[in-house]
Order: structure tokens, then sequence, then C-alpha cells
């Protein structure tokens, strides 16, 4: 992985929509100017003796010009502002069914462990689930504007066929795409595709209009010519439609291609284990990933796991990498294996078989289905912190290039944090009512039992968010026995069950937090952790990208000041040694003879929270310096407390960084 991989293809997702748009607009001048031809033939005899471009001027030209752009752009808008529902609203698009996150179904279950695994480990919240229950092919996507309201949609098919080593491959893959930045992307590219297929959608209409007429009118000669002029308009906009098809669908695979071989490759690195994400791709290729029961199956083709609509000029216009140079780059020899085992197996055995030959559990990252069997070689600390000697070799500076990524200590933290947690804690977390109730037990645990009752009754009855003391009873002693680290893992696992929520139970749940939060005048980092979390992912504009306000440090030189002398305080005893910290760790943004300000005495949360807004505008490639230089200063002392670990997680969750456990 290249240095600072994350942020790179962060960047390269803005750019990409740059190349997007130039590409949606050369389609659209090609387009009506073809359209533009069949109007200038059609109207011939009105406007005779006109050349062609000085047609195009005319006010028949103008017309026509007006009309087609009009007619792409209202389409694109439309289908833009239906899915600005984000990553719910295409899943509802393809009739894929929620996945209960407290599922009873055996397969539900096993890709709700894969996938909150995954989730752990990389520092995101658990992905919603959905699945297209009609769907016989492999396949797989996600859908969303932000990590934080991702969806992940799989076919039925992927769920029942596939071995878990092989589901983690493909969640592996679908996470890379979460991580890089290329939902957002692929979800813009839909609505851009369909103004560029409504022209032929246009033409497909008029020629079965005339089709249909023919048959039913009278055989008067002006009616028969009427409809045989707006026969061949349907079909000459049918084939400029077909124009429009080919542009799309190479928009499609000039953006998706190479990202498909990288989220191959990160699946292999997140999972350590080749031999998953290739048994999927080989099972696909016997048995095909195609989207049967919907209609927009070309539509969501370049976000699909494999190619998701039959088509023609495949090699040219493909969305992915065949799935032979998918195999083959993944490990050579590898498609030869997967071949021999095929063949091992017994004729008509079912595909299961065919590839289902598991590996032993080490080989992947995570433990098999049957817990407590699987020990890693590597010993693994259950808690998602560092503590190490040498901060230099293991964090220090180079926190940034975990960012993004998924490391097999993250993996190791996430198996066995789940393991750990008891049956009802980690059930009463998919329930909406438990995962609220969790909220407010993570702000008054530490507690005793006489300041509990009473920071509680600040909240108002209500019949979901009211407090429920029987399932607090339940959360409270749980979350002791595990410590603080459990707090964050909890909150993700939390995730789905909170985004079930409406609009106003949401708000009402972040009001009643910041009600116990300020009951004792005093705002701990963790409780800023807390709303701010909950108001970044719950709040109204969770799904909205920040826009990159800043390519240089220099206007944000204040809220680097605040967020560091915050940090050098939280890494040191006293003040000499915060002050030297807070040098070493300004030494990066400033020129020589400006870093003279000292550390600051106090930082409020809310100057924090601020400092933190102004920050996440940053261009993607200024932010792995902000992160490194907050990692100086929590690694300093060769360890990583809770407190210091939940600063850097706030920090990284404000500036849309997934982090990931910090495991030594």
């Amino acid at each position: 992985m290249a240095h600072h991989g994350f942020f790179e293809r962060q960047a390269s997702a803005r750019r990409n929509t740059s190349l997007l748009v130039f590409l949606f607009l050369t389609a659209v001048v090609l387009i009506t100017l073809a359209v533009s031809l069949v109007g200038y033939f059609v109207t011939r005899s009105e406007t005779s003796g006109l050349v062609f471009q000085d047609w195009l001027l005319s006010s028949h030209g103008l017309l026509t010009s007006a009309t087609v752009v009009t007619l792409i752009g209202a389409s694109s808008l439309v289908r833009w502002i239906d899915l600005a529902g984000g990553g719910t609203r295409v899943a509802k698009m393809v009739g894929a069914r929620p996945i209960d996150p407290d599922t009873r179904d055996g397969d539900e279950r096993k890709l709700r462990n894969i996938v909150e695994e995954m989730a752990i480990a990389s520092g995101v919240p658990v992905p919603e689930l959905y699945v297209m229950d009609q769907e016989t092919g492999i396949n797989a996507f996600v859908a969303g504007y932000t990590p934080g309201e991702a969806v992940m949609v799989v076919t039925h098919g992927a769920l029942t066929q596939l071995s878990r080593d092989e589901l983690q491959g493909v969640v592996g893959h679908e996470f890379s795409h979460i991580l890089n930045g290329d939902m957002r992307l692929n979800v813009r590219l839909i609505a851009i595709l369909a103004g560029i297929l409504m022209i032929g959608q246009i033409g497909s209409f008029l020629m079965r209009i005339s089709f249909y007429s023919s048959h039913r009118a009278s055989r008067s000669s002006s009616d028969s010519r009427g409809q045989a002029a707006m026969g061949l308009i349907g079909i000459a906009l049918l084939v400029i439609g077909y124009v429009g098809v080919f542009f799309g669908r190479l928009i499609q695979a000039a953006v998706s291609r190479q990202r498909e071989m990288l989220a191959d490759a990160s699946s292999v690195q997140f999972t350590r284990n080749p031999e998953g994400i290739a048994g999927a791709l080989f099972k696909i290729g016997l048995k095909g990933g195609y989207l049967d029961t919907t209609s927009h199956a070309s539509d969501m083709n370049h976000m699909c796991f494999g190619e998701s609509a039959r088509m023609k000029f495949t090699a040219l216009l493909a969305s992915h990498p065949p799935i032979e140079e998918r195999i083959n780059c993944i490990q050579p020899g590898m498609l030869a294996r997967l071949r021999s085992r095929f063949r091992d197996t017994e004729t008509g055995a079912d595909l299961r078989s065919a590839t289902g030959a598991r590996q032993p559990a080490q080989a992947s990252g995570f433990a098999s289905d049957t817990a407590g069997t699987w020990e890693p070689l590597k010993r693994s600390s259950t808690s998602p912190l560092a503590s190490t000697a040498d901060p230099e070799s293991t964090l220090g500076n180079r926190l940034s290039e975990r960012v993004g990524t998924v490391t097999g200590q993250g993996e190791d933290f996430a198996t066995r944090f789940l393991a750990r947690l008891p049956a009802t804690f980690r059930n009463l977390l998919y329930t909406r009512a438990g995962a609220i109730q969790l909220c407010y037990a993570l702000v008054i645990d530490g507690l005793s039992r006489e300041l509990q009752r009473e920071r509680l009754a600040l909240i108002p009855a209500h019949p979901l968010l009211g407090v429920e003391r029987d399932l607090l009873d339940k959360l409270l002693p749980t979350l002791k026995t595990l410590g603080d680290e459990v707090r964050f893992p909890a909150l993700e696992l939390a995730m789905p069950a909170l985004r079930k929520l409406d609009p106003e139970e949401r708000e009402g749940l972040i009001t009643n937090i910041q009600k116990l939060v300020a009951a004792d005048n005093r705002v701990t980092l963790f409780e800023l952790a807390l709303t701010s979390f909950l108001s970044r992912h719950l709040g109204g504009g969770a799904s909205r990208e920040m826009p990159v306000r800043y390519r240089k440090y220099r206007p944000v030189m204040p809220a680097i000041q605040k967020l560091l002398s915050l940090l050098a305080r939280a890494g040191t005893a006293d003040n000499s040694d915060a002050e030297r910290l807070y040098r070493e760790a300004m030494a990066g943004f400033t020129t020589v003879g400006e870093g003279n300000q000292p550390v600051l005495e106090k930082v409020t949360m809310r100057q924090l929270r601020e400092a933190l807004t102004a920050l996440n505008g940053l261009s993607p490639l200024l932010k792995p310096a902000i992160i490194d230089a907050c990692g100086y200063c929590i690694t300093l002392d060769g360890k990583v407390d809770v407190r210091e670990y939940e600063l850097m997680r706030l920090v990284a969750d404000q500036l849309d960084c997934p982090m990931p456990p910090l495991t030594c």
C-alpha cells in the first residue's frame, strides 16, 4: 500500500467526480448534436437551403438542442434528487429487504458477524444490511454518501452459496469501496446515466406508439405518413439512445475497472486470505452474478462485486476486469488451483463443494464459525489500545497509515472483543430500545446508583426514548466488567439499530444525551466524543460530504494550535513537557520563527469542536499530517490509554477518517 493510501484515494475519488462531469458533458453535447441532425433532416423541407451549422442556430435548431439538454438534465436531476436518500434509497430501488439486526436466520447472522468484525477492525460504523431475496446470482454492492450511513446489499445467492471465507472476501472487497470514497461517486453515476439513457427510452416509446397506432388507425395516407415519420424518428432516437448507452457504459468502465482491482487487493490485505475472495469470484464465473429481478441491473453494474448485467462489447464496456484476470491478479496460479479443486469434486455436486474445501481458520483473519476453536499465532491484546515501549516503531508518526485499513491486529481485536460480549448484552444492541439505553448507560456508567437515578430523572417519559431501568440493569454491569475500552466498539454495534430511528427520535435521543452530559456542568472527553459521534452519524447532515475549503494549513493554524495544545497536555504530566511536546508537534506546520506561540493553557470543549469542524475542511491530502501530529502527542510515553484513544478517535471521526483500534 502506498504511503497515506487512504487519503490519496479519497483525493482521487474527488478528482474522478470532475472526470465524471467532463464525460457527462461530452456525452450530452454529442447526443444533442445527433438528435439535432435528425431534426435537421425531418424539418428540411421547411428550412430548405440551410446547411447544418446554420440550421443549428435557427429557431428550429435551438429549440431542438434546448429540448434535448432539458430532457437529459431533468432526467438526471430527478434521479439525483430521488437518490438524495443515500444508500437506503438505492437498496429500496432494487427491491432489497433490510436484514433485521436481531435476525434469527443462520446465513444472515453469518453475514452480520463478518460485517461487524470488519467494521470494528476498520473503525467505521456497522453498515445497514439488505438482501435481494429473489436473486440467485452471486453479487453484492455498497451504497451511500458517507461511511457513516453506508448500506451493504447482498443477493440471496451470495448468502446461501458462498462459504464463510468467500463471503468474508466479498465483504472485504465492499469495505474497500466504503473506505476509499467510491460509494458517493457510484451513486452519482446512477443519476448521470439516467439522463444519458433518456433519449433512447423516448425513441423506443415513439416506436411502440407508431407501431401500435398503425395497427389501430384507419389507413388514410396522411395518417400513415405521420405514423411512418414518428416511427422513423423513434428508430433514429433509439439508435442515438444506443450511442448514449455506449457512452454511459464507457463512463462506468472508465471510473470502475481500476477501483475493482484495488478493492480485490484490499480484500486480500484485510482478510489475509486470498482463497476467500478468489473462491467467490470463481463461483461467479461458474454461476454468474447477474441481477435478473430488477430493471436497474445495468444502472448498478459499476457498483456491484461482479458484472450485474449482460452486455455487448464486453471487453470494452465491462465495468469489471474479466474474472480470470481478477483471480490471477489476486495470486498467480490461483485459478488453476481452483479449477483442479472443482474437477476433483464429484460430478453433480452442488457449488458449495466446488470451492468449499475450507482453509484452516488461521489462514483467515477471523475466527471460524465455531467460537473458541481458534488461537491466532500472535498474542494480541483484547484492548483496542497500544502498549509498547517504542512508539516510533509501531504507532507514532505513522498513525495516518492505519486510517482506512484493516490490520491483522485490528481483526484479532475485533474477534476477541465480539467473543467476550455476553449474548444478552450483544442482542440488546440489535434492538432500537437496547441501543438507546446503551447510549444512556455509556454516560452514567461509573456513577453511584443514587447519582444514576438522579441523572436519569432528567430524561422525559417516552414510549421509545424514555428510561428503561430493566434494560439498563442488563447493560451497566457488562460495561463495568469489560472496562472503558469497549465503549466505542459497543456503540458501533448499536449503530444499525439507532439508524432505524426516524428523524424526530434521533433528535430526541441526541437532546437526552446532551441533558445527561450537561447535568454535572462539566464535559469529559468521552462525553464530547459520544455526543460528537451521535450528531455526526445521526444528526441532520449525517450524509453530507464536507467540501474542501482549505488547500493550505495557514488559514486553519488557530484550529491546529488548539487541537495540539489539548493533545500535548493529554499526553504529558507537567507543563514543561507539554510545552516541549507541543512545539515538536507544531514544527511540521510552522516555518522558522513562526511557531513562537506557547501551548494554550485551556482549550474548552466548544473550541475543540469548532477547531475540528474547521480542520475537516482541509483537502484529504493535508489531513494525514494532522493525524500524525496527534499520534505523536499521544504515543510519546509509549502507551495509549483509554482517554487518549477516545480523543484520537474523536479527532479521526470528525475529520472523516476511519480509525481502527490502536493495537500494537
